[in-house]
């Protein structure tokens, strides 16, 4: 996949993101797409909005793309490091690769991924990295929640 179209997938997902944040949830978007860049299916976190801990952005993207056989040609773009719910659906599913907004913030189970023999590329695209930036600022309790942390425990 050409780093143009990589690019342009990567703001789909950030636009699914801030889709997310503008519902009051947490800023994570994806997008299922096949090697030419065509979008095959779209999600965005709402862990917040239906009180689902495992609506993740990722999760959401896939469950919006319905009954499928075609996985193993499809790219999972994602905003954030998949958690190892979602790399672990990834991994199922065999996807050709999972393309990664950032890792800064927080670092999934990409190794688990990579183990799979799923390409995994990271863009370090700073407005995904901005995202999270606002999400802790602003929000610092809900990123706690997010990530698995006690109310008060600071991120490692």
């Amino acid at each position: 996949m050409e780093r143009q179209t990589m690019e342009l997938l990567m703001a789909e997902a950030r636009a699914e993101a801030e889709l997310s944040w503008g519902e009051g949830g947490i800023p994570v978007g994806a997008v299922l797409a096949r090697e030419d860049g065509t979008v095959v299916a779209r999600g965005h976190n709402q862990r917040v909005q239906s009180g689902d801990p495992t609506s993740h952005g990722e999760t959401q993207c896939i469950r919006n793309a319905g009954r499928r056989r075609d996985w193993r040609d499809l790219t999972l773009v994602t905003t954030l490091s998949p958690c190892p719910m979602c790399a672990g659906t990834a991994v199922l599913l065999g996807f050709r690769r999972v393309l990664i907004g950032e890792r800064r913030s927080y670092q999934g189970a990409e190794a688990w991924l990579q183990e799979a023999g799923i390409g995994v590329d990271c863009l370090d695209d700073g407005a995904c990295l901005a995202l999270m930036q606002r999400l802790q600022r602003q929000r610092p309790e809900l990123w706690r929640e997010d990530i698995g942390l006690p109310p008060g425990e600071a991120p490692a």
